[in-house]
Formats: C-alpha cells, structure tokens, sequence
C-alpha cells in the first residue's frame, strides 16, 4: 500500500475501485439497517463512505486520522453529489470523536491491520455504537472475480503484492482479532467469514 496519501487514492480508485459498492452492498444486507449514521473507519479517500451512502438512506462519516487522504474524500464526495450525505472527518478509531450510543453501523474495510490497540479500538467502537448497532470490520475483496481483478493489476504494479498481502494478513489473524475482542470485553461479536476474506462483525 503506498504511503503517500496521492499514492493511496491512486490505487483506490484505479485498482480497488470495483470492490466498495460490493462490499457496501454486502454489509448493508447482513446489518439490515437501512438509516441511521454509518462510519466509515480508517476511510481514506472515502469510497467505501461513498458507496454505502449510494447504496441506502444513511447519514455517513469518512473518519480518518490523516487530514491530507481526507482531502482527497472531499473531492469524491463533492464529485458524487454527496457533500449533504457524506462528511469527512479527522478522528482516530482509538479515540472515537461520537457520544455514546450514537452510531448505528460502523463498517471498515482494511484499517484494522494498522490499529495500534485493537482491544481500544474494539472498546470504543462498542462505547459508540447504538443499541441494536452493528459493526463490520474486514479485509475482504468483495467477491472472487473483483479478488482476480485487483490482485492481477496489483502483481503487475507491484512483484511484491502476494508477499505483502500475506505480511498484512498475519498482522490480523482471526485468533488475534478474537483474543482482543475478549481482551475489549465485548459481547456478540466474532469473526464472520466470507469467499474472499473476513470481517469481525460487532453487535449491540
């Protein structure tokens, strides 16, 4: 994954563009909710934000800890008529910037592989989600044809891909992600497995 925030929203949006309405798609039918607030963890230039606000009624924030990838979530917002919809906002998973209980679907797709503190970042995803909220945090490429897709580009861009591909996956295991939701304390929540990856589904 490049480290400049250009480079990132280049690969998004040229590379793994297909896969965020999949994925939107994906949560939106397993969580059920159709309205409410949604946030969108980690978010960069804020595509996933983007397709779950295309794909229902809810209300969504980009949250991210780098305002320059923000910037780049403001331009797709405005780009997508969304600006009324979709809010960028600079805030830390560790630290959660909402009250209590304000937070009907929180969904993110790859930050958990960088979290500092995951049995924080589990704490105060609970502390904000709403009662009968639900959470889906993964590493998940939709499904297998858009999986094919990316990882064809990606082996042509970068020799390396499948290397760091597998380097990021062993920084989330499912039995380490698992251990830190118990370590959190947090009920109803487990991995969920799916064709292409795996999400740690949060209910309240």
């Amino acid at each position: 994954m490049p480290r400049d925030a250009a480079g990132f929203d280049r690969i998004a949006t040229q590379v793994f563009a297909p896969l965020y309405p999949a994925v939107a798609r994906r949560v939106l039918s397993w969580a059920g909710i159709e309205r409410g607030r949604c946030v969108d963890l980690g978010a960069g230039p804020g595509l996933l934000g983007i397709a779950v606000a295309e794909h229902s009624r809810m209300e969504v924030v980009a949250l991210d800890r780098d305002p320059e990838i923000l910037s780049f979530a403001s331009r797709h917002i405005r780009e997508a008529d969304l600006s009324d919809t979709v809010v960028p906002v600079v805030g830390d998973v560790h630290a959660l910037p909402f009250c209590d209980g304000s937070v009907d679907l929180f969904v993110s797709r790859g930050s958990i592989f960088f979290w500092d503190n995951r049995p924080q970042a589990f704490s105060e995803i609970y502390r904000a989600l709403a009662p009968g909220g639900v959470t889906y945090l993964g590493g998940s490429f939709g499904n297998l044809a858009i999986k094919e897709q990316i990882f064809t580009e990606m082996r042509r861009r970068n020799p390396h891909w499948d290397e760091d591909v597998a380097r990021r996956s062993g920084w989330a295991r499912p039995a380490d992600l698992t251990a830190a939701l118990a370590a959190a304390g947090i009920p109803n929540a487990g991995i969920k497995k799916e064709e292409t990856g795996f999400w740690v589904e949060i209910r309240k």
